[in-house]
């Protein structure tokens, strides 16, 4: 059954359909790990779409050395990549301002949860192709069930990896088609064992550690889980548009209603076996009906109670607002596409006849939702009605004011008795009701309803001063008087109910944006502390110590204090704070950790770290206890975990600007020192040369004494000649002279060069036939030769082994230099590629540091990477790797192409 459409809904999807014809199209191609074909899938895709004549363009396609996959790419217009320097270091990354103007239909982004080198516009690909995007192009992308965030951990404790390259969930929520690619883990693991999803060592590493069959397996459910959690969205947001209020029984989905009697937690475990049974998803709702009095607070305290009980155990809880709770519990069901429905059983009422109990109301106003009843409590019912409750002895005054505007109604019609008709007189009467209702509430508009009419009908009614009445039609009027005396009474009540909520809700919502505007404006935690103390302090009528993490992720016991003094600052139990930011969960109050703590404690958790936690001292402690407060606590806990995280990015922006414009201090100092140094250096070195041919020749002394100096004058140039080598490098002023050249001249001319460091060494040479000609700039990469073995002969003892060697691997090939020394330091395999970092035994021996600095600069600049390890058998190993690349194919009979 299908309803007339909001007219309001309508107008928000139109407008909301006009803002996505703007934006391209999004299609994520998903999968449960590698090697599942995401990429192979996407480009098929993308060339029936090339082959219906969509202007395709491969923005990053990553092959991973896979010839099937490198196949699809033939014919496919590819954008070049953008070159970004970052730490001596040369990057290739999506070139986006390329792509924007180029302006494809459609593009291709592979590895959607890539993060981008520093340096780059924006820090991660998902937000390059919001830009592209939002510039109208079309995105066809992949992604792996472990890059979604909130299921990172999920992977990190079933494969034991954790990823830290992640995507937002709402960039895969707001995708406009998700396509999911899978594979059954046999079939994948065979692919693995064939060499078709990495090479053959790779894969075998793979298979023993992430690649197991059950890793595998349960990657793919939660693949499988996810894309369904997707479809159900979309059935709901296609119910929402089209307003379908039938339930479409897709999957089974249970909501557990509460009433404010006993046997609440009793129902609550009984929704929840039913849908562990089920394996379905379930909620859990209270509704507080307006026409109803305030719930006693032992009542409040049971249902706030069962709707934790319920959270616990995994429901999704609500407590709504409304007039009729059949009508909100059938809007709610609804509404969440909810196929069942479980109540506390009601007992028959033979004093009310004509009660029906609620299973049977909503079975008849939702004929389409399937009714269960479950026991409330063990405990007898009486079967007796139970007492209404009488007035409280708070109530009274109220009682006693409305009387007493009833009195002054009554003597103010007096006096008009003769002048007025007795309609007009009713007037009055139904004007104190009205006033009645609007200052005192329900219960003393009901009651001065009838006072009214008793006073209308024994002072101004003939007989007057008697409730006889002798005209019949008197009778109508005194009913009539009554009806619309209670009606209007309770009308007014209640509006007056709703402009008071809605006043509530207002001033929450004033209080949160002002709350939002202060966090916004923060640029100290101080400031930070004094926006939660305040909206908490306003909003829940509670204290807040704010605390935060160090710069090694270690919580600060110390309270950042709102003000200069801090006054008023709650007490912090230190154990209950660590436990809350070690394991991201709340603790304290109204919590399953430590319950007994006067304070809450929430973790200010952000998509990278946890920052802090932020302590709350209630002066009610009730008020945390609801479900509701909880949510909204935890929510203002993110905003505040995020100002906190801006704060940290601030500090990081400014560290980087500074060590940005200090390292290129220190780069023009070198460079002008070095410049400056050069000079007088290329003068020591002619006049020792110019001496040592000078007539009659120099005495033997004299020519030692020369030698010496010319030897240390060349010495001192080398070390400036790489002092300018790395300032050019860092500048980017080395321009790369790329040719096709054969390795094995290159490593023939750094041997050549290097002749007279490895005389007191054994040099060996293992070049297999058939390595590909590489397209490099041969005097740089002789360059990053010559430095590792001067490297190699500066750290071994005379008479060791020195291994030259290189070898194709895949779409790279390797080249290694291997000695005999002591080898590397643990832990400082990476650190000795930094500017000015020198070994242990190198401290002894002339040198800069700057060889190893030079060597990975030379080689990123090619597109490379270089690394080193320790050998097994002792000693070092320095190997870099360089793109294999595809040489020009020469015509046949010696023509140039």
């Amino acid at each position: 059954m299908t309803e007339r459409p909001d007219p309001d809904r309508l107008l928000a999807r139109v407008q909301e359909e006009d803002a996505k014809e703007a934006r391209g199209k999004l299609k994520i191609f998903f999968g449960a790990c590698a090697g599942v074909g995401k990429t192979y899938a996407m480009l098929l895709a993308a060339r029936q779409q090339q082959g219906l004549g969509t202007d395709v363009l491969v923005g990053v396609v990553e092959t991973h050395g896979r010839k099937e996959t490198e196949a699809l790419l033939s014919g496919l217009d590819r954008l070049a990549p953008a070159e970004i320097s970052h730490r001596d270091k040369v990057f290739r990354e999506f070139d986006l301002d390329a792509a924007l103007a180029r302006r494809p239909a459609l593009i291709l982004m592979d590895e959607l949860a890539h993060a981008n080198v520093a340096g780059s516009r924006h820090p991660k690909r998902w937000q390059d192709v919001h830009e592209l995007l939002a510039a109208g192009i079309d995105v066809y992308t992949t992604v792996n069930v472990q890059h979604l965030e909130t299921l990172n951990d999920v992977v990190s404790g079933i494969a034991g990896i954790r990823v830290w390259e992640t995507v937002p969930d709402h960039v895969f929520d707001e995708a406009d088609e998700v396509v999911l690619v899978d594979l059954p883990p046999d079939e994948l693991l065979q692919r693995l064992k064939e060499g078709k999803v990495y090479l053959p060592r790779q894969a075998e590493r793979a298979i023993r550690h992430f690649f197991r069959k059950g890793n595998l397996i349960a990657l793919r459910e939660l693949a499988l889980r996810r894309t369904a959690d997707r479809v159900d969205d979309e059935m709901l947001a296609y119910r929402h548009e089209t307003s379908v209020s039938q339930v479409w029984q897709t999957r089974d989905a249970l909501l557990v209603c509460l009433g404010p009697g006993r046997g609440g937690e009793r129902l609550v475990r009984a929704g929840a076996r039913l849908a562990g049974r089920l394996e379905a998803p379930w909620h859990a709702i209270h509704v507080a009906t307006s026409g109803a009095r305030p719930e006693p607070e032992t009542q409040r305290q049971r249902v706030v109670q069962a709707l934790e009980l319920a959270a616990s155990l995994g429901a999704e809880t609500a407590t709504l607002a409304a007039e009729d709770a059949v009508a909100a519990i059938v809007d709610y069901a609804r509404e969440q596409n909810l196929s069942r429905v479980m109540v506390g059983r009601d007992h028959r009422r033979p004093w009310q006849p004509w009660y029906r109990s609620i299973a049977d109301r909503i079975g008849q106003t939702a004929p389409d939702l399937d009714v269960v009843q479950a026991a409330r409590s063990e405990a007898k019912r009486s079967a007796a009605p139970a007492p209404a409750a009488p007035p409280t002895a708070g109530d009274w005054p109220a009682y006693l004011k409305a009387a007493a505007i009833c009195a002054a109604a009554t003597a103010l019609a007096a006096p008009l008795a003769g002048a007025l008709e007795l309609t007009n007189i009713a007037m009055l009467f139904l004007l104190a009701v009205l006033i009645v209702a609007t200052r005192l509430g329900r219960g003393p508009a009901v009651a001065s309803a009838f006072l009214v009419v008793a006073a209308f009908d024994f002072f101004f009614v003939p007989p007057r001063f008697s409730f006889t009445v002798n005209d019949a039609q008197h009778l109508v009027t005194l009913a009539v008087m009554l009806i619309v005396a209670l009606i209007t009474g309770q009308l007014t009540a209640r509006y007056k109910q709703h402009a008071e909520v809605a006043t509530q809700r207002e001033a929450r919502a004033r209080g949160l944006y002002e709350m939002a505007r202060d966090l916004s404006a923060a640029l100290l935690p101080m400031q930070i502390a004094e926006a939660c103390d305040r909206f908490l302090s306003l909003e829940f009528g509670a204290q807040a110590a704010l605390l935060l993490s160090d710069a090694k992720d270690r919580l600060q016991v110390e309270v950042v204090k709102a003000g200069a003094d801090g006054a008023g600052t709650p007490i912090i139990d230190e154990g209950v704070a660590r436990w809350a930011f070690d394991h991201g969960e709340a603790a304290g109050l109204s919590t399953d950790t430590l319950p007994g703590s006067p304070l809450l404690y929430l973790p200010l958790k952000t998509p990278m770290r946890t920052r802090g936690v932020l302590a709350i001292a209630p002066r009610d402690p009730l008020r945390v206890r609801a479900p509701e407060t909880r949510r909204q606590l935890e929510a203002f806990a993110s905003l505040v975990a995020i100002a906190v995280e801006r704060l940290h990015y601030v500090e990081v922006a400014q560290a980087t600007l500074l060590q940005m414009e200090s390292e290129s201090l220190r780069n023009s100092l070198l460079a002008a020192i070095s410049h400056d140094l050069r000079t007088p250096l290329s003068v020591l070195v002619g006049l020792a040369e110019s001496i040592r041919l000078t007539q009659p020749p120099p005495t033997e002394a004299q020519a030692r004494i020369v030698e010496t100096l010319e030897e240390e004058a060349l010495r001192m140039s080398a070390k400036v000649g790489k002092l300018l080598d790395m300032a050019r490098l860092q500048a980017g002023k080395v321009e790369l002279k790329r040719q096709w050249q054969p390795l094995e001249e290159v490593v023939g001319g750094a041997l050549a060069a290097t002749d007279l460091l490895l005389a007191g060494h054994a040099v060996h040479t293992a070049l297999p036939d058939g390595l590909p000609r590489l397209e490099i700039d041969a005097g740089l990469i002789e360059r990053v030769l010559c430095n590792l073995l001067e490297n190699a002969a500066k750290h071994t003892p005379a008479g060791t082994r020195v291994d030259v060697g290189a070898a194709l691997r895949g779409s790279e090939v390797d080249v290694w230099v291997d000695d005999n020394g002591p080898g590397l330091p643990r832990g400082r395999e990476e650190s000795i590629f930094q500017k000015f970092e020198r070994g242990a035994r190198a401290r002894t021996t002339p040198g800069v540091g700057l060889g190893l600095a030079i060597c990975r600069a030379i080689v990123e600049a090619h597109g490379g990477r270089i690394r080193a390890e320790n050998r097994p058998g002792g000693g070092a190993r320095f190997i870099f790797s360089l793109p294999r690349g595809v040489p020009p194919t020469l015509p046949e009979n010696g023509g140039t192409t």
